[in-house]
This record gives structure tokens, sequence and C-alpha cells, in this order.
């Protein structure tokens, strides 16, 4: 179960985002799916502090809302609340993932912070 303070975010959050599917000119459907991800995103980081939760949370919505036509296109999901829905819950997973990845490539001296050129 979530603590108090991630849930009053959560349903905060939640209030927000149902309102501002009203406005024309918004994929409601998207919206409301990508705010389901980051939401799972956000209550399944329990580790974390707050402020690293809510910032997985803004940046999974907000990548879930804008990479669901995307994920429409390359896969056979065709509503775009589920494809929103995979974006944003995996976003934060894939990104951290490839950042792990990026630590483990060896560069060339010559790239390496703190090594000059004169080291030959």
């Amino acid at each position: 179960m979530a603590d108090a303070s991630t849930t009053t975010l959560l349903l905060t959050t939640g209030t927000g985002i149902g309102l501002s599917s009203l406005v024309p000119g918004i994929d409601g459907n998207a919206l409301i799916g990508a705010f389901a991800g980051a939401a799972l995103v956000a209550i399944s980081s329990k580790s974390l502090p707050l402020v690293q939760r809510l910032a997985y949370l803004m940046i999974s919505l907000v990548i879930g809302y804008l990479a669901a036509p995307e994920v429409i296109r390359h896969t056979p999901l065709e509503q775009s609340g589920v494809a929103a829905f995979f974006a944003s819950a995996g976003v934060i997973a894939l990104t951290l993932h490839g950042i792990d990845l990026i630590k483990t490539i060896a560069l060339p001296n010559w790239l390496r912070k703190g090594k000059g050129n004169d080291e030959r």
C-alpha cells in the first residue's frame, strides 16, 4: 500500500488530469492512460524519496502522453489510452537501464574527462 503522501499526491494529480481531459484538443484517453502508467511507476518506487517519485510521475506522464501516437504507429495497439499507459509505465525503466548501459561503455582516452591530448 502506498503511503499517505503518495496517495494524496496521486488523488490531487488525478483530479487535475481528469478535468484537463475535457479541454478540446487534448486526447483524454491518452492522458488518462499516461497518468495510470505514471501512477504505477510512482507507487512502485516505494524506496525513493517523495520528490524523486514526483519527478518520475511527471516525466512518465508527459512522455507517456507524447509517445502514445508513436506506440500506436509501431505496435498492434489501437487505443491511445493503452498505448500511453505502456509508454508511461516503461519510460523510466528503459531510460534508467539505458543510462546504466551508457556508463559501462569504455571511452577512448581522448574522450575521458580530465585526460588531455598531451598524454600520448
